[in-house]
This record gives C-alpha cells, sequence and structure tokens, in this order.
C-alpha cells in the first residue's frame, strides 16, 4: 500500500479523500493557490505544496505544477478528487512516465468515456440506448443553430470534457441556441481548458438517475445501486438520494448490469459513475460516464456501507475487489443536500466574503458504515437510529472564494425509511447556521417540505416547475405561524427576566414580568398569555395551550424547542422589540410586545425601500465578461446587457423592460462588487 498521496484538488473533496487516508495511515499531501493558503484542507494535510495564482487555469489545472509538488514530496500516489484534473487523460499519462500511481481509471479509459462525445459513440456501438444527438464538433453559432434546427428544439448545448454542470444549456429556439453556445463554449474554456461543444435532444420530464460502479485491474467489476439526482438548477445537482424512490427491482437491475458491461467493455478500473436519463415509464437512455468520484458519492456509502475512496486507492494499488455484486444489498435510505455560496433571493447568484459563523449539525454515525470501519467522520451518539454527516471544506471565519465553484458542504442524512431520512435532513437543515454570505439553506429546507418531492414524484424539471420566478423563500402554513408565535413569547419571556434581574427590578417573582404579550409576524397578530413553570411554559393562543419547552438562553444562536409535541428548531437573532427567526426555509422577524405597545406599534409608517429600477446592478461579485449594448441604444423586455462571470459561470443579465441606456459604468475585464452599477437607463 502507498505511504503517501497527493490529492490534486481542493475544498471538500481534498478533506473527504484526506480523512480515509488518514484512516488508512497514508500520509497526504496538500496543494494550493494563493487563494487557498489558509484552506481547511491545507490545515488538515501532512504536507501542503503551493502551486501558483488563485486562477485554477493558473495553478489547480496546471499539470506541471502538479507534477512538481509530486517530486517536491515524494507522493507514491495522486488522488484528482472531481472536476480539475481528474478527467485529464494527459495528468493520467504524465503520473504513468513519472511511476506515480492515478487513483483513478487507466488513461484508455478515460480517454474513451470521459469524451462525452466519444463515449457516446461508443455507447451506441455496445448497443446500449441513447439520447439522439449531434456527436460532431460544431464550428461556431450559427452552425449550433443549423443543428440544433435538424434534432428538434428543446436540445441540450453540453461541454464534451464538462461535468458538474458546467459548460451546459438548453435551447428552446434558435436566438437561445446562438447565445447558448456561445457561452457554454467560454464556461468549458474556462474550466476544463477544452471547449469542444455537442447538442444532443433535451429529453422533457426526465428524471436523472445514476449508477455507481467499482472496478478493479483484475477484471471484477460491480454497481453499487442508484442515485436519483433529479433535483436540479441549471443542470447542476441541488439534492440526492439512495436508492432512487422511482425505480424498481427489474429496472434497477438491468440499469445496473448495463453499467457494468459498458465499463468493463473499456476495461474500466476505480469508482466511476454511468449516467442514465429515465423516463415515466422506466425507459433509460444512457446519457455520460463520469471517470471519477462523484460530488454525490456519500449517499451511496451510507447505503452500501463501502468507502468509496478507500476503494479507489486500494484498487489503485492493485488490490481485488473484497465483494461480489452479490453482497451489495441496499440498507435504508440516504439524503445529501448541497449548500452552495448561492443567494436563493436573488436568483441564486454567487455569493463569496467571510464566513462570520458556520456552525453545521453534529455528526452522527449510524446505519451501515457504523460498523464497518469506515465512518470517515468524527461522530457522536452511535446508537442513533439515524446518521448525520457533512463533507465540508471550510470554517468558521474562513473565505468563500470567487475562483472556485460555489459548493460549501455536502449534508447528508441516512435512515431506515426515506421519510425518516427527510425528517433527519429537516432538522439538520435547521440547525445548520451559516453567516456572512449569501447561501441556499432556506431553499434545501423549502424542497425537503415540498409535496411532490416528499412525494418522490419530481423530475430534473422540478425547481424550474415549482419556483418559475425564482424562490422568495417560505410562508409557513397557520399552524406554523401559531408554533412559531409560542416559541418566540417564551423565549421572550425568558429574555425579559434576565433583563429585569440585571436591572435589579426583579426578584425571584417571575410572574411580574407579565403574562400578556401580543406576537406579530408574517403581517399578522397573535394575542397569547404565557403561564409559566420550571419545565417550560403553557402559552394560551387562538383559544387552546401549547406547551413550550426548551433550553434557550439570550445570546444563543440556535434554539431547539418542543411546542405542542413536536420539535422546532429556529436559528435566532436579536431586533429591536423581537426576533429574527429562521425555520424550515422560513425567514420571518418576530415582534413580541405588550398589548399596548403593539396597539402604538400598527400607527408606524413603513419604510420604502429605495428605487433602483433604472439601474443595472451586478447582482454578485464577479467579472465583466462582455457588455452588450452602449449609450443611447434602445433595449427590450429579456435582451442580454452584460455577461458577468463568477465562480466559474457565466451570468447573462438582461433587460427588465423597454428602455434606452442613458450611461454605461462598466467595461469587459473590470471586477464588481454587488450591486456596483453596471448602467443606468434613461
Amino acid at each position: 500500500m502507498f505511504n503517501k498521496i497527493l490529492i490534486a484538488n481542493r475544498g471538500e473533496i481534498a478533506c473527504r479523500v484526506i480523512k480515509t487516508a488518514r484512516k488508512m495511515g497514508i500520509k497526504t499531501v496538500a496543494v494550493y493557490s494563493d487563494a487557498d493558503r489558509h484552506a481547511l484542507h491545507v490545515k488538515m494535510a501532512d504536507e501542503a505544496v503551493h502551486i501558483g495564482p488563485s486562477p485554477a487555469n493558473q495553478s489547480y489545472i496546471v499539470i506541471d505544477r502538479i507534477m512538481d509538488a509530486i517530486r517536491q514530496t515524494g507522493a507514491e500516489a495522486v488522488h484528482p478528487g472531481y472536476g480539475f484534473l481528474s478527467e485529464n487523460r494527459k495528468f493520467a499519462e504524465a503520473l504513468e512516465a513519472e511511476g506515480v500511481a492515478f487513483v483513478g481509471p487507466p488513461a484508455s479509459a478515460i480517454e474513451a468515456m470521459g469524451d462525452k462525445i466519444t463515449s457516446k459513440k461508443l455507447a451506441q456501438e455496445a448497443g446500449v440506448s441513447t439520447v439522439p444527438g449531434y456527436m460532431g464538433l460544431i464550428a461556431d453559432a450559427e452552425e449550433a443553430v443549423k443543428i440544433s434546427g435538424q434534432i428538434g428544439y428543446p436540445v441540450m448545448i453540453k461541454a464534451s470534457a464538462g461535468g458538474g454542470g458546467k459548460g451546459m444549456r438548453i435551447a428552446w429556439n434558435d436566438e437561445e441556441a446562438r447565445e447558448g453556445f456561445q457561452s457554454s463554449k467560454n464556461e468549458a474554456a474556462n474550466s476544463f481548458g477544452d471547449d469542444r461543444i455537442f447538442i444532443e435532444k433535451f429529453v422533457t420530464q426526465p428524471r436523472h438517475i445514476e449508477i455507481q460502479v467499482l472496478a478493479d485491474t483484475h477484471g471484477n467489476a460491480v454497481y453499487l445501486h442508484e442515485r436519483e439526482c433529479s433535483i436540479q438548477r441549471r443542470n447542476q445537482k441541488v439534492i440526492e438520494e439512495a436508492p432512487s424512490p422511482f425505480l424498481d427491482e427489474a429496472t434497477r437491475r438491468a440499469m445496473g448490469e448495463q453499467a457494468v458491461a459498458l465499463a468493463k467493455a473499456v476495461r474500466y478500473a476505480s469508482a466511476g459513475t454511468v449516467e442514465f436519463i429515465v423516463d415515466g415509464q422506466k425507459n433509460f437512455f444512457f446519457l455520460e460516464m463520469n471517470t471519477r468520484l462523484q460530488v454525490e458519492h456519500p449517499v451511496t456509502e451510507l447505503i452500501t456501507g463501502v468507502d468509496l475512496v478507500e476503494q479507489m486507492i486500494r484498487v489503485a494499488g492493485g488490490e481485488t475487489l473484497p465483494f461480489a455484486q452479490s453482497d451489495l444489498t441496499i440498507h435504508g435510505w440516504a439524503l445529501e443536500s448541497r449548500l452552495y455560496a448561492e443567494d436563493p433571493y436573488r436568483g441564486f447568484l454567487p455569493s463569496i466574503g467571510r464566513l462570520t459563523r458556520y456552525r453545521p449539525p453534529a455528526e452522527i454515525a449510524a446505519g451501515p458504515l457504523k460498523d464497518s470501519g469506515n465512518w470517515v467522520n468524527d461522530s457522536e451518539d452511535r446508537d442513533s437510529p439515524i446518521a448525520v454527516r457533512n463533507d465540508t471544506g471550510v470554517y468558521d471565519g474562513g473565505e468563500i472564494s470567487m475562483f472556485y465553484d460555489p459548493m460549501i458542504a455536502k449534508l447528508c442524512t441516512w435512515a431506515p425509511s426515506r421519510d425518516e431520512a427527510i425528517e433527519a435532513m429537516r432538522i439538520a437543515l435547521d440547525e445548520f447556521e451559516v453567516e456572512g454570505i449569501g447561501h441556499n439553506l432556506p431553499f434545501l429546507s423549502a424542497v425537503m417540505d415540498h409535496p411532490k418531492f416528499v412525494s418522490g414524484d419530481m423530475t430534473t424539471a422540478f425547481i424550474a416547475e415549482e419556483y418559475p420566478d425564482g424562490f422568495a423563500g417560505v410562508t409557513p402554513p397557520d399552524a406554523e405561524l401559531v408554533r412559531i408565535a409560542a416559541a418566540a413569547a417564551a423565549m421572550h419571556r425568558v429574555a425579559e427576566i434576565r433583563r429585569s434581574r440585571i436591572s435589579g427590578r426583579l426578584d425571584n417573582h417571575e410572574r411580574h414580568v407579565g403574562e400578556n404579550w401580543v406576537v406579530c409576524l408574517s403581517g399578522r397578530e397573535w394575542p397569547l398569555r404565557i403561564n409559566a413553570d420550571r419545565q417550560g411554559a403553557s402559552v394560551h393562543v387562538e383559544g387552546r395551550d401549547l406547551r413550550v419547552e426548551g433550553d434557550w438562553r439570550p445570546g444563543q444562536s440556535l434554539a431547539r424547542m418542543t411546542v405542542d409535541g413536536a420539535p422546532l428548531v429556529l436559528k435566532v437573532d436579536k431586533i429591536a422589540a423581537g426576533y429574527r427567526l429562521r425555520t424550515r426555509g422560513a425567514d420571518l422577524r418576530v415582534h413580541v410586545r405588550r398589548p399596548r405597545a403593539a396597539e402604538l406599534a400598527r400607527l408606524m409608517p413603513e419604510k420604502l425601500a429605495p428605487d433602483t429600477s433604472k439601474f443595472l446592478l451586478c447582482p454578485m461579485p464577479g467579472l465583466v465578461v462582455k457588455i452588450h449594448v452602449a449609450t443611447g441604444d434602445e433595449v427590450q423586455e429579456g435582451q442580454a446587457l452584460a455577461a458577468v462571470e463568477a465562480m466559474k459561470m457565466e451570468n447573462i443579465l438582461r433587460a427588465e423592460r423597454k428602455g434606452v441606456v442613458k450611461t454605461v459604468n462598466a467595461e469587459p475585464g473590470q471586477s464588481l462588487k454587488v450591486d456596483d452599477i453596471i448602467m443606468e437607463f434613461e
């Protein structure tokens, strides 16, 4: 076995690999750019080597810089993680020439299946059902429009070397095909150093289901069942689960056997994923093969008890797989929520800055991994009926950079059933505290409560269909608002007692704080009465009594309460005369007042937000790629005005209404902050 492994990656996947290597007694080497000098993976590794400037195309995807780091440290093997050089044939060949093991498939398999155009041709030759499309190289945008028309809209424009949703666009007409081709080409060049594009038919109402395969160098190959990855935004997976709530055993077996046959056909070795599009009748079509570890691999580990990173390392060391297909059964259910530095209230645009608070929920080991010795996280309560796992690459006080993917962490839960896993995820998301940047925690919570997701009735169009106007937060149902109001009143009473004691206005007779209060939230008011005892309080509201219990104290940012016999987890921030409370995707400003104060508050005028309708403001920190209009131009609703690149994604900013450009304040190559003025309209 290897003595030292270099991880040619960053962030949470580098930390993930380091944990397994440490468990195996293998020393690790981290590489880092200027932006990652103080990153978590650098702190965790036994050694670290600086490899260049912050942009990935000047550091993490420069093969010569990685090779220099290998020579400096004497690493015997390299784990590439995902993205960057993980599916780069030239990198695998460079390692082989250097006599260094690649913890991944052979270069021939990467070449055969890592390239989406080649892989589709090989799949067709092998008799695998594939989605119709044009696999040849496309010269320019006009040829892309012509091909799209021949295939028939809608079409998917994809980067041949792509992955992680980068370099992908859906086009429904000629203009979108023309624009999508250029954006995909730019993103592909920046992210992968390869701007080849192909086009295929976009299957409407599909489910995205993938099969995890694992093969060794001795001809053995197995599938570790499937993952459902249909909850996507801009072709980027957001929530994954294993197994799929849609497949039956026969379809699962057919997909698995086909995936293994394809892997054997290209003499694959290591972990890989065969992705399929599955329609409503359970017909499945080969989409692509990712010749690397997938972002969502933890859910497979949680239902099988197999540490995929460990098996990748052992396969690279020449060992045979320690199990056969018949040994790999499904145990329970696992979910993964991807926490992104994306602001859901701003159209999921990237957000950067310092994590002023980063407190994940406590990790809990349970399920198949608990007794296998493969649990890779620090954990609590091994007798728990659920598991909580958080794969992350950041820490409290760390920085989120504009140069890399916006993913902060992958929060996973496991439980014996899907319903229990969803409930565990709801609570874990409510307990996850992140401050200082915009993030998608509220959206993830909203999905967990969405009826379509809960029922398992979803497609890859779920987000587009259920949130067509974007995400504007959640308004809890009336029954939940009453529970929150009761909790807020009980919390406020505790805070009032503390304030009164500090000021010397109150002895131990807590009843002097008062029993009658009015709670205002979501534009409504609830008069209520509190009767407290040593264990909690009874809150009389809307004609009934709700029992409220919890150990929250003023100053704590998280309140774990029980209201009316059910758990309620609240993120708490103090505001004037009340609290900002966040739970289950809702962000509520709650005011708790005495009846007379509530009466006077109704007379206060509402403060209006400033009018910014005449400005195009930069919605995220980023780099201006292109300005599409000039001073004096008349623009139409929906017309492209500017392109801004942030976190490896190119974002097209469009006109919200018809108007005339008065001034243009930005130019290509300029770095902008949030709300910087790009242009003004007459």
